[in-house]
C-alpha cells in the first residue's frame, strides 16, 4: 500500500518506520523543517518538510493516489482538517486520525475519519472501571463559542428512555440533532423511541446545559457551596 502520514512527532517517525519496514510505500510531511531533517537523516528521503494541512503539500504528497491517509499531529483540528482534505478533495479510501482530546471523538467520527485512534481512551480503557463516567460531554463549539455539540448518554435511568423527542421539553435555542445506537447513526425524527445506551447529539445555547441535563440524564446541575 502507498500511505501518506502527517506528523513527524514521536508517533510519525515510529509510524513511517514500521510501514518501511514492513514494506510498504510511505510519504511523511512534517512542518518543521528541523525535524524533518532530522527524520530524513534515520530514515531516508520519504520525508517531505511541508504542512500537510495545506491542500497544495497533500496533493504534491501524492495524495491522490494514497491508499491511506493518517493525520498523527499533536493537534486535533490540524489532523481533522488533514482527513477532510484527504477523503473529500483527493478521494482517499481510507482516513486515520490520531485524536487526542476523547471528546472530539464523536465529531470525527460524525464528519466521517474512518477510522479513530485515541491514546487517551485506549489508556482509559485500561484503567479500573470504577472511574467516573461523565454522562454529559461539550463535544465542541460553534458560532465563536454562542453554541456548543453536546453528547449526552442515556442510561437506565434516563428519563428519556423509551421516549420521543417530542415527548421532551427540549428549550429554545437548542435542538437534539443526532443519535449514535451501537456505534451507528441512526434516524433522528419526532417519533424515534430513544433507548438506553443511546448518545444523543444536541445543539444549542451554553444556558441550555441544565435542562438538557434535566431531560436527558435525569439530574440537575450540582450546585457548589
Amino acid at each position: 500500500m502507498f500511505v501518506l502520514v502527517v506528523g513527524g512527532g514521536k508517533v510519525g517517525f515510529y509510524l513511517t518506520k514500521e510501514l518501511i519496514e514492513a514494506g510498504h510505500e510511505v510519504v511523511l510531511l512534517e512542518k518543521d523543517p528541523a525535524r524533518a531533517t532530522q527524520i530524513a537523516d534515520e530514515i531516508g528521503s520519504v520525508v517531505i518538510p511541508h504542512d500537510g494541512c495545506e491542500g497544495k503539500y497533500l496533493g504534491e504528497a501524492g495524495a491522490n493516489r494514497a491508499d491511506i491517509v493518517a493525520a498523527v499531529t499533536g493537534d486535533d483540528e490540524d489532523n481533522l482538517v488533514i482527513c477532510q482534505m484527504a477523503k473529500h478533495h483527493f478521494d482517499v479510501p481510507r482516513t486515520i486520525a490520531r485524536v487526542n482530546n476523547p471528546k472530539n471523538e464523536e465529531l470525527f467520527r460524525h464528519l466521517g475519519v474512518d477510522e479513530i485512534i485515541s491514546p487517551t481512551r485506549m489508556i482509559l480503557g485500561s484503567i479500573e472501571q470504577d472511574i467516573p463516567v461523565h454522562d454529559l460531554l461539550h463535544l465542541a463549539g460553534l458560532g465563536g463559542g454562542e453554541l456548543e455539540i453536546i453528547e449526552a448518554h442515556l442510561g437506565e435511568d434516563s428519563p428519556a428512555v423509551n421516549r420521543t423527542p417530542s415527548d421532551l421539553s427540549i428549550p429554545d435555542g437548542c435542538a437534539l440533532y443526532a443519535v449514535i445506537r451501537e456505534g451507528a447513526q441512526v434516524p433522528l425524527r419526532s417519533d424515534t423511541v430513544l433507548r438506553a445506551g443511546d448518545k444523543v447529539i444536541a445543539i444549542g445555547r451554553n444556558d441550555c446545559e441544565a435542562a438538557l441535563r434535566e431531560q436527558l440524564i435525569g439530574e440537575a446541575e450540582p450546585v457548589e457551596a
